[in-house]
């Protein structure tokens, strides 16, 4: 079975095509479509069918993968080995090695000529991370800048669901191509709102579950959930809104074509 195409309303306009149909600024425009192909809509939007390999290309690929997962995982293993072997080097040891994995990663993407952008952030947040920590001594506050994001990420989808404006609406409506036109159509404006509250959902689980880890001083297990509640969480998520973005598009289109067909001439 092969998936109906999208109605013309689907179609992705550029930038200066939505500014002169929305009140909203291209620039902004623009930066919630990236957006939206950064989480990884880019597929649904345009009938891929869900698989994994569009999965893993929405997640940046093995090497998105690679260095997301690593540096956390060499750092709570690092830790775990050094904390009874050598309990004074064992916090500098275990800040150290993520963050030379981090300039490795951005080495192997210049020989490789591709964009270090990704590699540059997930660096610079390593070591802002290991600098936190090496200044209060404490290994579980390498995790803070992680609970900073996802509270302010967490904080702004849920902010914008309540005030009738739910960013995972800007972000999928600028990506097909119709702006602010996804909020007088109430199911699409529902579906969209809805998803929104569920991405707030995980970031405000993952700081329900790891929080008191953190203020329990238990390294071990906090940086276990981190783990366990990063990649595992993401991809059944983005699954999910994939479909119903996919889904509820596309009703809306069959009924636009059914009501077309059966206008009188």
């Amino acid at each position: 079975m092969t998936d109906a195409p999208l109605p013309d309303e689907a179609r992705q306009p550029d930038s200066s095509e939505i500014a002169a149909d929305s009140p909203v600024p291209g620039a902004f425009a623009d930066g919630m479509a990236a957006a939206a192909r950064r989480a990884g809509f880019t597929p649904a939007a345009e009938g891929e069918p869900i698989s994994g390999r569009a999965l893993l290309a929405a997640m940046g690929g093995i090497r998105g993968l690679v260095e997301a997962v690593l540096p956390g995982l060499v750092f709570l293993i690092t830790y775990t080995f050094t904390r009874q072997l050598f309990p004074e080097q064992s916090l500098v040891l275990s800040l150290v090695v993520p963050v030379l994995i981090g300039v490795v990663f951005i080495v192997l993407r210049r020989i490789s000529r591709q964009t270090v952008t990704p590699a540059v952030g997930g660096l610079a947040a390593l070591i802002a991370s290991a600098v936190l920590a090496l200044f209060t001594g404490r290994a579980e506050d390498f995790f803070l800048p992680g609970f900073w994001t996802n509270g302010l990420y967490g904080g702004a989808l849920l902010l914008s669901a309540l005030v009738g404006w739910p960013l995972i609406g800007l972000a999928v409506g600028f990506l097909m191509g119709e702006g602010i036109a996804w909020r007088s159509n109430p199911s699409r404006r529902r579906v969209l709102t809805i998803l929104t509250f569920c991405w707030a959902g995980l970031f405000a689980l993952r700081l329900a579950v790891q929080l008191p880890l953190y203020y329990s001083g238990n390294v071990e297990w906090l940086g276990a959930a981190k783990l366990l509640m990063g990649i595992p969480l993401y991809a059944p998520l983005l699954v999910i809104s994939w479909l119903v973005v996919r889904a509820v598009y596309r009703a809306d289109g069959a009924q636009t074509n059914g009501a077309a067909a059966h206008r009188p001439e």
